[in-house]
């Protein structure tokens, strides 16, 4: 075996999935598995497991795999992650576990992700129950949205005995799994659903349609309805804008409304008749894993795509493997190129946008390299469909609702390491809390968040 270099895993071609919305990439067998697993060295001081943010005991359940021990690398699993068929997905472990990685140094890192994605997809496919509890205790806990952050939260502390109800916006459950990440990259019906199940076996309620700060306050769960704490875990749903010229004409989305439409609303299926105009020729503002995300989902929808992306490739906040993908399946990139403007015709609708030629400059905060505009270098190019992909900040309704919490100058909610906020008994984490961010992280937020609720608990009202 050569141990530096990692098992392929088979995706669907690229013309072929370019078509459709099934899961692109196809996973491990069994024996691919075992192989990939068989790489690892086990270290005594893994440098991979520091580098993840909810900690996961990464060479315990690889090293059950490579035994073909899979129920008992998907109980590993299950201590620590309540979505690992999700974050075998979505995480990104190029820039996290598998960064530090000792073969990396010689050759290519064990694919971590893939293989926590195999354990979760056989544990489901094979019916396994992970969930373990503890007698209940008596103690309430209300989340305040099913994204990431509030099932780690809720999954953690129904794990230690306490009676928790999630309280969930939106008429299906999971945020931004089920609303924000393609069908394709992350299958709803096989993967969120079973792994929501997962966490009502534990014990988990959760009620749909209620709007926190419209339905009821978080004064009302605690003077109320007798929570002893509150986690709010609502995420980060509203888009950002360039400010730019013709952003209010028809033809201009968000993609977090134009990913909303297709996935929750399933614009995707012929049988739906779902409200969404995706136009021939579709220009994506923005270069994260959102901007490919909207990139991917229209061009299947039938039209042509360009990313217009104001640095240079090196520079994508994107996944490698996202923006590989796009590549590969015929999205076109024009890198080093800024929009200054939407031109519409006379009918109010979008017929084209007006760019400038970037070049970098000197690195600014972000430590990347600044784009500066050239100047005489505008060109315009034909499009009816402009996605802004330019991240998200937190819907203000929480804190604009109740007396205390603080929120900082970006309108996020202001909380510690362990989530407290400036409001006894509230915590808070995840996008709320720091903006758009990964999946991870906002789960590793969650489950810090559920380790500060219980000691919370335990010191107030155990003395």
């Amino acid at each position: 075996m050569d141990r530096f270099t990692r098992v392929p895993i088979s995706n669907q071609d690229p013309k072929v999935r370019a078509t459709n919305f099934d899961e692109v990439c196809l996973g491990y067998t069994e024996e691919e598995a075992v192989k990939e697993a068989k790489r690892c060295l086990q270290c005594k001081k893994p440098s991979c497991r520091p580098n993840c943010p909810v900690n996961i005991n990464i060479p315990e359940f690889i090293g059950h795999i490579a035994e073909g021990e899979f129920e008992e690398a998907a109980h590993a699993l299950a201590k620590y992650t309540a979505l690992p068929a999700v974050c075998g997905r979505v995480c990104p472990q190029e820039t996290q576990c598998e960064s530090t990685c000792v073969l990396g140094k010689k050759g290519e890192p064990i694919a971590i992700g893939k293989l926590e994605r195999f354990a979760a997809d056989w544990a489901r496919e094979h019916n396994i129950d992970v969930g373990k509890t503890k007698e209940k205790n008596g103690y309430k806990v209300a989340i305040i949205g099913s994204g990431p952050a509030g099932v780690t939260c809720a999954g953690d502390l129904a794990k230690e005995g306490y009676d928790v109800t999630i309280f969930e916006a939106l008429h299906e459950s999971g945020g931004v799994l089920i609303y924000g990440i393609p069908e394709f990259r992350l299958p709803k019906e096989k993967v969120v659903k079973p792994e929501i199940e997962n966490l009502k076996k534990l014990g988990v309620k959760i009620e749909n349609n209620v709007i926190v700060g419209r339905t009821v306050t978080i004064d009302d769960l605690i003077e109320k309805e007798g929570f002893h704490a509150v986690f709010v875990g609502s995420g980060a749903g509203l888009p950002m804008f360039m400010g730019i010229p013709g952003e209010n004409l028809n033809g201009v989305f968000s993609a977090n409304e134009f990913l909303t439409r297709n996935n929750l609303m399933k614009a995707f299926r012929e049988d739906y008749d779902t409200p969404i105009k995706v136009g021939k020729k579709v220009a994506v503002i923005g270069g994260g894993n959102v901007a490919m995300d909207a990139a991917r989902t229209a061009l299947r929808l039938g039209a042509e795509v360009w990313i217009v992306y104001r640095r240079t490739e090196e520079e994508l906040p994107a996944r490698v493997e996202e923006v590989h993908h796009a590549m590969e399946e015929g999205v076109k990139f024009e890198f080093l190129t800024s929009p200054i403007e939407v031109i519409g015709n006379e009918d109010g609708w979008v017929k084209a946008i007006k760019c400038q030629r970037m070049e970098l400059g000197e690195p600014d905060a972000s430590g990347r390299r600044r784009p500066m505009p050239i100047e005489g270098s505008e060109f315009e190019f034909d499009v009816d469909t402009v996605i802004m992909a330019l991240g998200t900040s937190p819907n203000p309704l929480i804190p604009a609702t109740t007396d205390g919490l603080d929120i900082n100058k970006r309108k996020c909610i202001v909380a510690d390491e362990v989530g407290q906020t400036s409001r006894e008994g509230v915590f808070a984490g995840g996008d709320a809390v720091t903006g758009s961010a990964t999946v991870i992280l906002a789960m590793g937020a969650g489950k810090k968040a559920a380790q500060g609720i219980d000691k919370y608990i335990k010191e107030k009202y155990e003395k």
